[in-house]
């Protein structure tokens, strides 16, 4: 029997690679003459980089960037042989990197992804996948243009300061320094959310308040961000405002749009192709895969629904093992085989240490043997 493992990581508990271990351990216990492969996911947040890099050969790297609030920091990314580099924008301005009480979308910047995305370059990347996920930002990629070399001007010709409210004071933008070797890269962003830019669900009304934003400085975020996408389109000729996933990650999925010339994909889609995952599951009797939290919200563009949809297209059945169950997590019941949660109701998955992996082998061996009667 062939097993594809193929889980995301559960947040705050185990990585992508852990969390497949623990499952491969936990089929191996009911199955242990079963042909197990391990394929890590992600879905453009937290955890991309290390996935693609565990499956592709990649390299990890880091370099030194500034973080959201200018602090110097050190963020991670990947590149692979095949000339294509991975960077998840959290790295460098994701909330992880401010404590709780620092968190101020109207002065966070995404400066330091530009200079991942120019470390890059530098190492000869002709490809670029950026992670849309975990940011700290509203900025709408504003300081990783300027950190490539545009220039974003108020009426008095002066440069704006960085933050995303500052972008209520633009009146041009200046992109004829841009890094020329922008011109030979292909970008593609990786986003879980379909968010325009701007408006209701727009970046600033619903990714702001955990940002920090109170209700009026959601109100004057997004203000700003409808001055930046007119500007943009009237210097540089490219619509961002509406476009899916222009508001992702605080609206660097439109900065990356506008100044890089990206595509916004879905980010389990680009890392299902970048491993492999789809040619990986023919012939496969089995998928697993999992998150930290099965909820509503999963079937939108996350990895679990991502894998389902490759698995039911190679006529695989799947297991679905989340830490745990949230809000509307029913809708699972219709693409899988079985659902078994770690902790059994739970909204959040299990403590983070050694018992989350054990825990989890110990689901996963329950779940199999659930199923195998089942299927007769």
């Amino acid at each position: 029997m062939r097993i594809i493992v193929a889980p995301q990581e559960y947040k705050g508990t185990l990585t992508a690679e852990e969390a497949a271990a623990a499952i491969a351990d936990g089929v191996h216990r009911t199955l242990p003459e079963a042909d197990v492969e391990i394929v890590p996911m992600a879905d453009g947040g937290p955890g991309t980089v290390r996935a693609i890099a565990s499956m592709a050969g990649g390299e990890m790297r880091t370099c030194r960037v500034r973080g959201p609030l200018g602090r110097p920091v050190e963020a991670g990314w990947a590149s692979v042989p095949d000339g294509t580099a991975i960077i998840e924008m959290a790295a460098a301005a994701g909330l992880t990197r401010l404590a709780e009480d620092e968190r101020d979308a109207g002065l966070t910047t995404t400066y330091g992804v530009g200079e991942l995305v120019r470390e890059a370059l530098g190492a000869g990347a002709r490809r670029l996948i950026i992670g849309l996920g975990g940011s700290a930002t509203n900025d709408g990629g504003a300081g990783m243009a300027a950190a490539l070399g545009a220039r974003l001007l108020d009426a008095r010709g002066d440069e704006i300061p960085p933050g995303g409210a500052a972008l209520a004071r633009l009146d041009r933008v200046d992109a004829g320094d841009l890094d020329p070797r922008l011109a030979g890269a292909n970008v593609i962003g990786a986003s879980d959310v379909t968010n325009p830019l701007c408006g209701p669900e727009g970046a600033s009304f619903i990714y702001g308040p955990q940002k920090g934003a109170s209700p009026e400085s959601v109100r004057e975020l997004d203000g700003a961000l409808e001055n930046y996408a007119r500007v943009i389109e009237r210097d540089l000729g490219v619509a961002v405002r509406d476009v899916a996933g222009a508001g992702a990650a605080g609206g660097l999925g439109a900065g990356i749009i506008a100044f890089l010339g990206a595509e916004i994909r879905p980010g389990v889609d680009v890392v299902a192709e970048v491993v492999g995952l789809r040619e990986r599951l023919n012939g496969a009797d089995l998928v697993v895969t999992g998150e930290g939290r099965l909820d509503g919200q999963t079937r939108y563009g996350k990895t679990v629904a991502g894998v389902a949809r490759l698995a039911a297209a190679a006529g695989a059945p799947l297991i679905v093992v989340p830490g745990g169950l949230g809000p509307g997590w029913e809708w699972a019941l219709s693409v899988a085989a079985a659902v078994e949660p770690v902790v059994a109701g739970a909204a959040a998955p299990v403590p983070a240490s050694s018992l989350a992996a054990e825990r989890l082998s110990d689901t996963v061996a329950r779940a199999i043997r659930s199923w195998r009667p089942a299927r007769g």
